[in-house]
């Protein structure tokens, strides 16, 4: 290595005699490790008894699963030697970070696995959706696989515990992509499983057939359950009859979408993963949502857990670090490292590009007990699942707002203005946000694209009355939540000149979405 440091400990007496430690004390982790992963109430025992010294550990084991990668990984040794890494015991913020366009795009495959070999049997082979631009391969092994499935029956055996009869239909895409398969094989683990695939048709088959002796639990990208609602509702179901459960993932969820949703769902829950990482980082608990949507009401708790002056309300999910090690970055990004040696191409110090905020569980209970009208509504949630695993508050990607009148715009923001009227987001399947420059204008103005539901048709007069609702409700919740867009509301009226463009299912923006796994929700640019 250049470090005459790192060059140090490839080399002499003293560098055998660290090595061997090295794997001594992995040996010791991984052991202790393997012992929590015997079965799957220890997940849940971890889960409702998590301390801090748990995280301690779990640190630790991050660190060690890091040195371990710099002796056996090819290409994160040429990473470490790229960043003049050298050796210093415990620290685990003295390895780089690691990202797709860092690591993931610089090394061949094999390179990025143990021992730069890529074992083959039992090996699976997952892609992410390309919403990013390009589709990626990401290869997970079979103990690898084994863990994940664990995780996320572990954490959804826990939400659903009090539910019997528990059939789950799996509405995520299959093939190639990461969340669609794992999901199918982890919930077979403590269900009866269903891999609709997202096809409504199927859907309303499968329930009718089966009927409503079951307690449903429905896998999907959150606007697919959105779609589901609305197609059952067209369907006449006796939602009475039905016991129907969500669980979502992929993409951020809104409070007014989980709102509508549940005006049938029992709940709507959502999971947060990665495909460069896995599908089981976190989830949300009672808890977690009952904060969330405290937060959007509640200016001083707001202010006590996201400090004065944040106008975001993220995301909130409750995470393990034994499995999933997070840290943030001075820049506010979310870092992960996968603890797991069995992780066939490991993720060390791993930045997907995502903004959040990590919380113990035991500092939120402080803040809490100062005010009974919070800790006595927060104890209530958190007694449904009783997990102590630290949160993660998400705000999601960094680039994903636009800037109107000094005020940030996020995607989050508009649907939960659209979905604030059940009405109106019934006529709705989807939209997208874009900053528009019309010719010989001087400042860009904000675009909301409305797509309308198959089936649902306007006149001009029906268009312009659900254009005109639909400015109205996104200019008020933006002035409601965000403290500039209210600033710039009282400046200047041109703030709630927000453009409304209405159009028919799979026209205009929409025409060409209908093959994609995710939405696109924010368009940068528009001719």
């Amino acid at each position: 290595m250049p470090a005459l440091a790192a060059k140090a400990w490839h080399s002499g007496a003293s560098t055998v005699a660290r090595r061997a430690t090295l794997r001594g004390g992995t040996a010791a982790l991984t052991t202790i490790y393997s012992l929590y992963k015997v079965h799957p109430t220890t997940w849940r025992w971890t889960a409702t008894n998590y301390q801090p010294w748990m995280g301690d550990f779990a640190r630790r084991h991050a660190w060690m699963t890091c040195q371990l990668a710099a002796l056996h990984v090819p290409a994160y040794r040429q990473h470490l030697e790229a960043h003049d890494w050298s050796f210093r015991w415990w620290d685990l913020t003295s390895y780089p970070v690691t990202s797709k366009a860092s690591y993931v795009t610089r090394y061949a495959e094999e390179q990025r696995c143990w021992h730069g070999s890529l074992e083959l049997r039992g090996t699976l082979v997952d892609e992410s959706s390309g919403s990013s631009g390009q589709p990626f391969n990401w290869v997970r092994g079979r103990e690898e696989l084994t863990d994940i499935h664990r995780n996320v029956a572990g954490f959804t055996a826990l939400m659903m515990q009090h539910e019997e009869r528990l059939f789950v239909l799996n509405a995520y895409s299959m093939g190639a992509w990461a969340t669609g398969t794992n999901t199918g094989i982890a919930m077979a683990r403590i269900a009866m499983v269903k891999n609709t695939g997202p096809d409504l048709d199927k859907i309303v088959d499968t329930l009718t057939h089966f009927g409503p002796g079951f307690t449903y639990l429905v896998t999907a990208y959150p606007p697919f359950l959105k779609d589901l609602r609305d197609r059952l509702d067209a369907e006449g179901l006796d939602w009475t009859a039905y016991r129907m459960h969500g669980l979502v993932g992929g993409e951020g969820m809104t409070e007014a979408l989980r709102d509508y949703c549940e005006e049938r769902f029992v709940t709507v829950r959502s999971g947060y993963g990665a495909s460069d990482l896995t599908i089981g980082i976190g989830g949300e608990t009672e808890l977690t949502v009952w904060l969330r949507k405290t937060l959007m009401v509640d200016p001083d708790l707001r202010d006590a857990v996201l400090g004065p002056g944040e106008t975001r309300t993220p995301m909130i999910f409750q995470y393990n670090p034994l499995e999933s090690y997070l840290e943030t970055t001075e820049a506010g990004e979310v870092v992960c490292t996968l603890t797991s040696t069995t992780v066939l191409s490991p993720k060390l110090r791993y930045n997907v590009g995502d903004e959040g905020v990590l919380l113990d569980w035991h500092d939120l209970a402080a803040v809490l007990r100062r005010h009974p009208h919070w800790q006595q509504p927060a104890r209530e949630a958190w007694e449904q699942q009783g997990m102590k695993l630290p949160l993660l508050l998400l705000y999601g990607r960094a680039d994903s707002t636009i800037s109107f009148m000094g005020a940030n715009i996020y995607p989050q923001d508009v649907e939960n203005g659209l979905y604030a009227d059940s009405d109106r987001a019934a006529q709705l399947a989807s939209f997208t946000l874009s900053l528009v420059e019309e010719p010989g204008s001087t400042m860009p103005h904000p675009v909301i694209h409305l797509e309308l539901r198959e089936g649902v048709d306007l006149d001009d007069e029906g268009g312009r009355a659900l254009a005109e609702g639909a400015r109205v409700g996104v200019v008020d919740y933006l002035a409601a939540t965000s403290r500039d867009f209210a600033q710039s509301l009282e400046e200047s009226e041109r703030t709630a000149e927000i453009e409304i463009r209405v159009h028919g299912a799979g026209t205009g923006p929409f025409a060409d979405d209908g093959g994609k796994l995710k939405r696109v929700y924010l368009r940068r640019e528009e001719s």
